[in-house]
C-alpha cells in the first residue's frame, strides 16, 4: 500500500534516508527537514499495513513546471521487488495531476531511472534554485550524480 507520508512516520523517513546517506549513496536529511517538507513524501507499507519499506519525495522547484524527485530509498530486506519503481510512480503520478511538465532526478543509478522513462540530461540544463540545496552537500561540486528528467505533460 502506498500513501502520503504522515508526521508519525518523520522519524522513520530519516533514518531511512541517513542510513543510504552514511554509506555515501544520497544526501543526509535532518529530521528538522522530514518534517518541514513531509507533504512531499510518499511511504510503502508492508502487506499488514505496518511498517514502511521505502519511501520517496517530489518536491516541486520553483515555477518551473519542474519538480525534483528525492529521497528515494527502500528498506535493504525489501530491494529488487519493485518498490522503488512503484515509489516512482506515485511520485509520477502526483506530478501529473499537478500538471508539472517535467520531473528530475539526481542519481548514481541512472539505470534505475532510465527503466522508468527518464532520459540523462546536462546538470547545466536545470534551473540554478536547483542547487541550492546541493551547495551544502561536503561533495559539492563534485559529486558524481547524475542528472536525469522526465517529461510529464
Amino acid at each position: 500500500m502506498i500513501r502520503k507520508a504522515q508526521i508519525k512516520d518523520a522519524k522513520f523517513i530519516h533514518s531511512l534516508i541517513n542510513c543510504y546517506a552514511q554509506r555515501d549513496l544520497m544526501m543526509p536529511r535532518s529530521l528538522n527537514e522530514i518534517y518541514e517538507n513531509i507533504r512531499d513524501f510518499w511511504v510503502i507499507l508492508d502487506e499488514k499495513g505496518k511498517n514502511i519499506n521505502g519511501c520517496v519525495a517530489l518536491h516541486i522547484v520553483g515555477w518551473n513546471n519542474l519538480a525534483e524527485i528525492k529521497s528515494l530509498a527502500v528498506e535493504k530486506n525489501h530491494q529488487r521487488k519493485g518498490i522503488g519503481s512503484q515509489l516512482i510512480e506515485a511520485a509520477l503520478s502526483e506530478a501529473k495531476s499537478l500538471r508539472l511538465k517535467n520531473v528530475f532526478a539526481l542519481s548514481y543509478k541512472p539505470k534505475f531511472f532510465r527503466k522508468l522513462g527518464f532520459s540523462i540530461i546536462s546538470k547545466s540544463k536545470l534551473p540554478h534554485k536547483v542547487w541550492a540545496e546541493c551547495c551544502n552537500c561536503p561533495k559539492f561540486p563534485n559529486c558524481g550524480e547524475i542528472a536525469l528528467i522526465k517529461k510529464i505533460c
